[in-house]
Formats: structure tokens, sequence, C-alpha cells
């Protein structure tokens, strides 16, 4: 039989009771077709739980020291060069001057014509065919010429 749990998933014990008479055993008919048994003990589960075994676990404390350090190890190896790389990328953005030659993020090459506070007046285009366009400071990623020669051919 199983007693019903009250506190949720609990451990069970095994309890046995002796004495018990299972049908067929000694002063009791044996049912059709079945042979004489003897006297078996019946599993009973009760709803008391194991006493808690000391040692086994980790900690409160201890887990709470292992988070730490796995955030700790996740902000040196992710946040930190990232942020690293960022402050790098706005020191410069803010020493482009007019006269450099830029590439931007969608990978558009031009020459700084004028600097603004929160943009650049960038000429793109060869020779007399150019377009001066404004271009968010954050979106320049270097300052980088482009290669215009073709590679060289290689003879066989």
């Amino acid at each position: 039989m199983i007693d019903s749990l009250t506190n949720g998933i609990q451990p069970l014990l095994f309890v046995a009771s002796e004495g018990l008479v299972v049908p067929g055993g000694p002063g009791g008919a044996a049912p059709a077709g079945e042979t004489t048994g003897t006297t078996a003990p019946p599993a009973t589960y009760t709803g008391t739980a194991a006493p808690a075994q000391e040692g086994g676990g980790m900690s409160m404390w201890m887990m709470l020291v292992v988070w730490g350090a796995v955030i700790l190890g996740f902000w040196f190896l992710m946040m930190r060069p990232q942020r690293k790389r960022e402050k790098k990328l706005k020191e410069l953005q803010a020493s482009i001057k007019a006269g450099d030659n830029v590439v931007t993020n969608s990978g558009l090459f031009g020459r700084v014509a004028d600097v603004g506070t929160d943009c650049f007046v960038v000429e793109m285009g060869i020779s007399g065919r150019s377009v001066k366009v404004p271009i968010l400071k954050s979106d320049v990623l270097g300052v980088r010429e482009p290669v215009l020669t073709p590679p060289p051919k290689e003879s066989v």
C-alpha cells in the first residue's frame, strides 16, 4: 500500500511487515489453479523521508564561489576584450582628420573631406567623379587606403 506524500516528492523507505499470510499459505485456501505458498512479507511503502546525510553535497557558500568564478571567467574571456576593442575603435574614430582615407563598416572606401561633431563628410569616387556623403563616425571602421591595382598575373 502506498501512502500519500504530503510534501511533494520524498524518498520512500522500504518497510516489510511479518506474519501476513499470502493466499494459499498456511491457514488459507488456495485459489483455483494455484499451489499452496508460504508466508511472505509483503512490501509496504511509507511516506517518511530518509534522514539527511551529512557532507554529501555542496554547501551553499561553495556553490556561490563556483558561480562567482564562472561569471568572473566569463567577464575576463569575453566582456573585457570586447570593451578594449570598442575603446580602441573610439580613439581611432576621434583621431581621424580631413584628408585621411577611411573604410566604412559596409566596406566603402573614401577620403574624409570634413569632420563634424557626430559625422564625417566622406568623398567617394575616383578622380573628378566623386560624391561627398555624410557618414556617422560610428560607421567608420578604420583608416585604410584601397588597393586599386590588380594582382600580378602568374606565369607558368
